[in-house]
């Protein structure tokens, strides 16, 4: 069932610039769904539309079926999490617990509530053991758990993740998935902007793509990066996977372990 929805989006900057013309898009909860596209293609200014950080210039944004043109950006934020690209940008208190535990405090949790859900985030992203420390104590890929951790304490049903990998290492990219797997197991919707392909691929059933400020087409990542034409228009590049495989004659393939199995079976038939 469509939980969230934008029906013909279309956002123009006070200065005039248009960043984002006729959006249509559905999601539903409990997928998980990666946005692609180089600078400029107008997918931050799509997902801040969605959690009304923005407000579109024409159509709109749905809730279950309703307009959100009345609802605040902190009654919005209760449904669609965003978590920012720079976690700087988000940061403001002086310990991790007291940072990931603002939001459910200001939904009128009891104490008890509050420790669940700061313990049970912290858990999923790793930080079960410095919830005392100062953020700033922590290295800048390792305070994007935190700001993570602070949205999936709120319980939206919908979290919103901008360039997570962006300065991650393997280890981290790895968390990264499993919470993704995680929070979709447990029905919610998860949306993230990336420039890395091979997260893309290990990760999402659904990307979207956009160029030149529309959305240019949706589908499964083999769909989208065996899309020559797509990935022209946009400016993107296969997966490193991709690549190889149509150097060895592989259209189609998206794993090592499924280039494996094609180049065995063409062995086999020798």
């Amino acid at each position: 069932m469509t939980y969230l929805s934008l029906k013909d989006v279309s956002f123009t900057y006070p200065n005039g610039f248009e960043a984002v013309q006729q959006v249509n898009i559905d999601f539903e909860l409990g997928e998980s769904v990666a946005i692609i596209g180089q600078n400029g293609a107008g997918k931050t200014t799509t997902v801040k539309l969605m959690n009304g950080l923005l407000r579109p210039t024409k159509g709109d944004v749905l809730l279950a079926g309703k307009k959100t043109e009345k609802l605040t950006t902190a009654q919005m934020s209760h449904f669609v999490g965003y978590v920012f690209q720079n976690p700087d940008d988000q940061i403001f208190q002086d310990t991790i617990y007291n940072e990931i535990s603002f939001g459910p405090k200001n939904q009128k949790l009891s104490k008890n509530e509050v420790l669940q859900k700061v313990q049970a985030a912290a858990e999923l992203c790793g930080l079960e053991g410095v919830l005392q420390e100062h953020p700033y104590n922590l290295p800048y890929s390792k305070r994007k758990f935190i700001t993570i951790a602070a949205v999936i304490a709120t319980d939206p049903k919908v979290i919103i993740l901008d360039e997570p990998t962006a300065g991650q290492d393997r280890q981290s990219t790895e968390l990264l998935g499993r919470i993704i797997n995680q929070l979709t197991k447990e029905g919610k919707t998860v949306i993230t902007i990336t420039h890395d392909m091979e997260f893309v691929v290990s990760e999402f059933s659904r990307v979207i793509v956009f160029a030149e400020k529309q959305k240019r087409r949706e589908g499964t990542p083999a769909e989208i990066f065996w899309d020559e034409t797509l990935l022209t228009i946009s400016h993107l590049k296969q997966p490193y996977i991709c690549q190889l495989a149509k150097l060895l004659g592989c259209d189609g393939v998206m794993t090592i372990q499924e280039l494996l199995e094609v180049k065995e079976y063409e062995a086999s038939m020798d």
